[in-house]
């Protein structure tokens, strides 16, 4: 099998999935769902990625592309309400009783920003602004350990069609943010695959994070990655028009390289919480202006012949504060390449998308996952889960809706098998 393997400079250690004997989904039956799609109330036009939690606990999800989204809550709970939340809108409410719930619409209004809203002049340099959020890194983040839920989907397309459909619920252990990365793991409960049958769509990639992106794509608890203060000189920085997160005023801080260096460096956005100046959101991408560096620096190993071309490799992590500390909420990671072989007149375009979002979280009677039961980055999960089958394999896990192009992708792919 011919195998190309990526990695990612300075960023990422190489991995997929690692699958560990599946458990039965949460509580049955028990439970009842709430689902619909969310709008802009003024355009009518729906939003991706609005963030949908239950009021009072920690579980949530968060809308796909077309703003769809099925939030499932244990008939246990005593809620009320579910809230959603996204970036430049007010935050909306919405009273549930304890039955389903479908296909409603739900609207979230634009958020403008009244200059004498936020005030600014306190940080003319946006590099101070910068320094003094890493400086409240250990004050803004968790001060214990943490046990996430996680839903993890990876795609992989071969120009417009999809040829692997990856998903897995997992437990993601993370420390103390005072305490760095190296101690945290993921754990899969349980995933399934859907691969095409046509070997010649066959692509064997370790994709930059896999899972194990709720460990190193978490770049507050990484510093090395962007904020690493030593390395802030390499960049530009800016002030960008400020918005609002979670009925949150937030600093926007773009960032570009100001250099050049011996590997390539980053490109994107801050966004800092005004009162807390903890960091919300960042989205980020590689510099792709020196390819032929980005591939040295990403591309591990491929067959003679073939030639590698990188086009995009960026990133988005997102946090969420509750009582007064903020949390890994979000993360997705989009890579696009192509390949073509030197005998041949014509090339490929993949592209590579893997999301990721906290649907629960608690720090109470924790247990660290083990190193055995740890996600290794040495095993995809194309190799070790189950193939697709019925639609309620998820049960009571909370997951990101599938897009429709994705479901008809599903449908075509399970035909064939």
């Amino acid at each position: 099998m011919k195998r190309i393997l990526c990695s990612q400079a300075g960023l990422l250690l190489l991995g997929v999935l690692f699958f560990v004997p599946a458990v039965q989904a949460q509580g049955g039956d028990d439970f009842f769902s709430i689902g619909g799609v969310v709008k802009n109330a003024k355009s009518k036009k729906n939003l991706e990625y609005v963030n949908v939690s239950v009021v009072g606990t920690n579980i949530g999800t968060i809308t796909n592309e077309n703003g769809e989204f099925v939030l499932k809550i244990s008939r246990g709970l005593d809620v009320r309400e579910i809230e959603l939340s996204g970036v430049g809108y007010h935050n909306a409410r919405q009273a549930i009783g304890a039955s389903d719930l479908s296909e409603q619409a739900f609207y979230l209004s634009p958020r403008s920003i009244e200059l004498d809203e936020i005030e600014v002049l306190g940080w003319k340099n946006p590099v101070d602004l910068v320094v003094a959020a890493i400086d409240r890194v250990e004050t803004n983040y968790s001060p214990a350990p943490n046990l996430l839920t996680a839903f993890y989907r990876e795609t992989i397309q071969k120009g417009r069609h999809y040829i692997n459909v990856s998903e897995a619920v997992m437990d993601v252990y993370k420390s103390p943010y005072k305490a760095g990365a190296t101690g945290d793991r993921v754990q899969i409960l349980k995933g399934r695959k859907l691969l095409s049958p046509n070997r010649k769509d066959t692509l064997a990639v370790k994709l930059v994070g896999g899972p194990n992106a709720a460990i190193f794509i978490d770049v507050v608890k990484n510093p090395n990655v962007l904020l690493d203060k030593e390395l802030l000189h390499y960049y530009s920085y800016t002030m960008g028009e400020t918005t609002s997160i979670d009925d949150r005023l937030q600093y926007v801080v773009n960032f570009k390289p100001q250099m050049l260096a011996s590997q390539p460096l980053y490109e994107g956005v801050y966004y800092i919480d005004k009162e807390t100046l903890a960091f919300t959101r960042i989205e980020f991408s590689l510099d792709m202006r020196d390819k032929e560096l980005v591939t040295k620096l990403i591309l591990k190993e491929k067959p003679s012949g073939l030639r590698f071309t990188p086009n995009e490799l960026s990133y988005t992590v997102a946090y969420k504060q509750q009582n007064g500390k903020s949390y890994l909420n979000y993360i997705r990671n989009e890579i696009r390449f192509r390949c073509d072989w030197k005998r041949k007149l014509f090339f490929t375009h993949y592209t590579i998308i893997s999301e990721m979002v906290m649907t629960d979280r608690t720090d109470e009677k924790i247990t660290k996952i083990t190193g055995k039961n740890a996600f290794s980055a040495n095993t995809s999960l194309s190799e070790k889960v189950m193939s697709y089958y019925d639609s309620n394999f998820w049960g009571s896990y909370n997951i990101i809706e599938p897009t429709e192009s994705l479901e008809t992708a599903a449908a075509k792919l399970k035909r064939v098998e």
